[in-house]
């Protein structure tokens, strides 16, 4: 049988191989994790872990594939006058999960490689919808909401324990955060995110962003980094509707 409409095209992130952009990484699935800096858990008003013992379970969302931006120009989101960046680490998955929850120690097997993303979000509406016990979908699901680098392999990359991210909009910092200070690292997320759903080969995961999260205006120029892996440029535009 024919499709009755075009079918969608599957997003493809840039690859750099050995410094060079070189391949595309097509992507299935994105899930993002919420809270996962203490203090960004602290500047949004949520209570905070004293141990690992006491972390409970992570927050999870998700975004479509298609919110995805790739060349750094980000439209200001329709239906908002409070769009905010956040700065997470991005981690690409290149192999299946097995069925079953995945044991932490096998999670390094399946990252393909990390990027730099931003989480965007109307916090506006996120606030409304949290305000009422609703779920964040228009907070945080909507287009153009992941703007993302290209993608640097695991082995390239090597450990990350000892790096960071920053976020500079206009030349000034807005956000740092050691890696090193997630609550909830790679290996446990990808346990977590198991135990919840088929993880396979094309999924990212937004890993979470530490404190400093504030509003972006039309004409922002933005740069994000992980330090010493990879930079995502880029600014923010008009956006292509008028805002509510």
């Amino acid at each position: 049988m024919s499709d009755v409409i075009p079918a969608a095209t599957t997003p493809r992130v840039p690859v750099r191989l050995g410094g060079q952009l070189s391949a595309t990484f097509p992507v299935r699935r994105i899930f993002c994790v919420g809270r996962n800096f203490a203090d960004h858990a602290r500047e949004m008003g949520a209570a905070v872990p004293a141990s690992p013992a006491e972390r409970g379970q992570p927050v999870f969302f998700c975004k479509p594939a298609d919110a995805l931006v790739l060349d750094g120009q980000v439209p200001y989101a329709r239906g908002t006058h409070d769009l905010h960046h956040e700065v997470e680490l991005v981690v690409a998955l290149g192999a299946d999960a097995p069925d079953g929850v995945l044991d932490p120690v096998r999670a390094g097997a399946l990252v393909y490689g990390y990027a730099v993303g931003l989480d965007l979000t109307r916090r506006d509406l996120q606030g409304a919808a949290k305000a009422k016990g609703l779920p964040w979908d228009t907070g945080k699901a909507f287009d153009h909401s992941a703007p993302i680098s290209a993608i640097v392999p695991a082995a390239e990359v090597g450990d990350l324990g000892g790096r960071s991210l920053t976020l500079a909009i206009n030349g000034t910092e807005r956000q740092h955060g050691a890696l090193g200070d997630l609550i909830w690292t790679v290996p446990d997320i990808l346990h977590e995110l198991s135990k919840l759903f088929a993880l396979k080969a094309g999924d990212l995961v937004f890993m979470g962003t530490p404190a400093g999260v504030g509003p972006l205006q039309v004409g922002d120029a933005f740069v994000a980094a992980l330090d010493g892996v990879v930079t995502l440029e880029g600014r923010v535009t008009p956006s292509t509707t008028a805002t509510l």
